[in-house]
C-alpha cells in the first residue's frame, strides 16, 4: 500500500475575493494569508520563530505583486498564498543569524524556498489527480485542474527572480547567490522534491522507503535552506556544511512525524525521530552564541 506525504490542511475561508475592474495594485489589499493554527507555547518562548515566520509572510505580500493580466496573477497569488508554510523557509533565516548574518540578507532566499515549496504543493494535489479521499480537500477547490497545475509551474521561477533580484552586485554578492540558486534548484529538481514525488508514486511498502522519500523531500528542502542560508551570511565551508546536515535531520523529524505507521513501525518512528535529534544536537556544536539555543529550539516551537 502506498504511502502519501500527509501534508498539513489549511483551516479558514477557503474562498478569496474576486479583483475588481481596475484599481487593484497591491496583494495585500485583496489577498490574504489563510489562518495560520494558533501557536502552543511550549517549555521555550516562541517570539524568535515567530518573528521569523511573520516576517516571511510580511516579504511575501510585498513581493507578489498583482499585474496584468489578472486571470493569470489572480490565481498565482491565491495559490502563493494558500500553500501551508514550510520551515525550510524559516531554517534559511535562522542559519543565517546563527554564522553571524543579517535577517535580510537571507529574507529573500526564504521567500523563494517557500515559493518553491508552495510550487511543489500546488502541482501535487489538483481537483483530479488528488490520489486518496484524505487529499481531496487539500488544495482550495476555486480553480479548475488545468489553471491549479500551470499555476504550479509559474510559481518557483518567481523565487529565483526575487533571490536575483536580492544580489548587490558586488563579487562577493553575486557568487554568494549564484551558489543559492544552484542549491535552490537541486532541492526542486530529480535530487530533491520532484524525484521524491516520483518514487512516492512507486509502491512504498516499508517505512524505510518511507524515510527515503522523506529525505529527498522534507530533507532536502530543509537541507538547502540551511546551507543557503549559511552561504549568504557569511559562514565558512564548515559551517554550511553543519547547517545542510542539520537542516536535512530537521527535515526528516518533520516528515517522519507528520507519518502515521501501525504497531511496530509507529515505535520504530518514535526511536528514529529521537536518534536523528541526537545527530542534529551534534551538528550544532562548535557554534556559540544566543542562536544556538533557538536553533536547538527549532523541533520544539509548534509553529513550524
Amino acid at each position: 500500500m502506498a504511502i502519501s506525504l500527509n501534508l498539513l490542511q489549511l483551516h479558514g475561508n477557503p474562498s478569496l475575493p474576486k479583483f475588481p475592474n481596475s484599481n487593484w495594485l497591491r496583494p495585500a489589499v485583496y489577498f490574504r494569508a489563510p489562518a495560520r493554527a494558533t501557536v502552543v507555547m511550549s517549555q521555550i518562548t516562541p517570539s524568535y520563530w515567530a518573528a521569523i515566520n511573520e516576517d516571511i509572510d510580511d516579504h511575501l505580500r510585498r513581493v507578489i505583486i498583482a499585474k496584468d493580466p489578472p486571470e493569470v496573477y489572480e490565481p498565482l497569488s491565491h495559490f502563493v498564498f494558500s500553500a501551508p508554510r514550510n520551515s525550510a523557509a524559516a531554517m534559511c533565516i535562522a542559519a543565517c543569524e546563527l554564522v553571524g548574518g543579517r535577517r535580510d540578507q537571507a529574507m529573500a532566499a526564504a521567500t523563494a524556498l517557500q515559493l518553491i515549496y508552495a510550487a511543489t504543493y500546488t502541482r501535487e494535489y489538483p481537483p483530479l489527480t488528488a490520489r486518496g479521499s484524505s487529499n481531496a480537500a487539500v488544495v482550495d477547490r476555486v480553480y479548475g485542474p488545468n489553471i491549479q497545475l500551470l499555476t504550479g509551474v509559474g510559481i518557483a521561477p518567481i523565487g529565483f527572480e526575487i533571490l536575483a533580484g536580492s544580489c548587490d552586485l558586488s563579487e562577493s554578492g553575486s557568487e554568494r547567490v549564484r551558489r543559492v540558486m544552484a542549491e535552490m534548484a537541486r532541492a526542486m529538481g530529480s535530487e530533491g522534491w520532484i524525484g521524491g514525488q516520483f518514487k512516492e508514486l512507486e509502491e512504498v511498502t516499508a517505512a524505510v522507503e518511507t524515510e527515503e522519500v522523506i529525505e529527498m523531500t522534507e530533507g532536502e528542502l530543509h537541507a538547502r535552506g540551511g546551507a543557503c542560508g549559511a552561504i549568504l551570511g557569511g559562514g565558512n565551508e564548515e559551517e554550511i556544511e553543519k547547517m545542510r546536515k542539520y537542516g536535512r535531520i530537521v527535515g526528516m523529524v518533520k516528515g517522519l512525524s507528520k507519518k502515521v505507521f501501525g504497531g511496530k513501525e509507529n515505535e520504530r518512528k518514535r526511536e528514529k525521530i529521537n536518534e536523528l535529534k541526537a545527530l542534529a544536537f551534534k551538528e550544532l556544536e562548535g557554534f556559540k552564541g544566543e542562536k544556538v539555543d533557538q536553533m536547538c529550539n527549532f523541533f520544539d516551537f509548534e509553529g513550524l
